[in-house]
């Protein structure tokens, strides 16, 4: 064999074993990553103290007569306080606590619940959303190849599963909430100097003509009639996700809180 094919073999050889131990590590970090969901799922799930004992006020509430912190969320919130809800979409693998970091609003794009370096992260809120002040809750979460994380909202795309789930459960740390879904749509990041609706520009969604501008603008780019609108004064709640049919494209769950 020539020392040219010895090469080869060798590199060939060595190209295998990383891709083998890059596999390796992506199955493991994602096997951790789900173990550590499934263990928060089931703190969050876990049946209340029925004993009969007062509730437990909320460790961020120091003013009497303030809401009380549900009590799925308050051994969760000792572990990590930048916890601020827990989204649930029956029938996917979508159930996982909201992130906010005060500090860093995009910490949560390769976090994990426990402050640790994972590439998955967790959804978090966006920057110029706040969970008790805004009429609009914008959550960004990835779109993992492994399934995880808001990638199922691509099945959103047709008409037929949204019927199937057209509905989904919010709940901040005082409140369990429903949503309806408004619309599905295609978007993107744009640069900022294209003039063009930019469904994540939420801060600029403060009068009741901004708001139905913003709706109808939601309501153009929509991929399916749902028969669901909303008016200004609705909570709405907006899923986004990375969508790769177009650079820097984007696909978003528009929801509304019935009133």
């Amino acid at each position: 064999m020539s020392k040219i094919k010895k090469f080869l073999v060798a590199f060939s050889f060595l190209l295998l074993v990383f891709s083998l131990v890059s596999i390796a590590r992506t199955f493991l970090r994602d096997y951790d990553e789900q173990q550590q969901i499934k263990e928060l799922a089931e703190m969050w799930n876990k049946e209340p103290d029925k004993g009969g004992g007062a509730a437990t006020p909320s460790p961020i509430i120091t003013k009497a007569h303030e809401p009380v912190m549900l009590p799925e969320f308050q051994e969760l919130y000792r572990r990590n306080p930048d916890i601020v809800g827990w989204l649930k979409i029956d029938g996917t693998r979508i159930e996982y606590p909201i992130m906010q970091n005060q500090q860093d609003s995009q910490y949560y794009l390769n976090h994990d619940f426990d402050k640790k370096i994972n590439q998955n992260g967790l959804p978090f809120l966006d920057a110029h959303s706040r969970i008790n002040g805004s009429d609009i809750l914008l959550i960004h979460g990835h779109h993992m190849k492994s399934g995880v994380m808001f990638a199922d909202l691509m099945k959103y795309k047709k008409e037929i599963y949204y019927k199937e789930r057209a509905t989904f459960q919010f709940s901040t740390l005082y409140e369990k909430e429903e949503y309806e879904i408004v619309a599905v749509i295609l978007s993107k990041v744009y640069r900022k100097t294209d003039d063009v609706f930019k469904y994540y520009q939420i801060e600029k969604v403060g009068t009741s003509a901004e708001f139905d501008s913003y709706i109808q603008n939601i309501k153009k780019l929509a991929l399916y009639d749902t028969g669901v609108t909303a008016r200004y004064g609705d909570k709405l709640i907006v899923l986004s996700t990375c969508e790769y049919s177009t650079e820097d494209g984007r696909l978003a769950v528009v929801a509304r809180k019935p009133t």
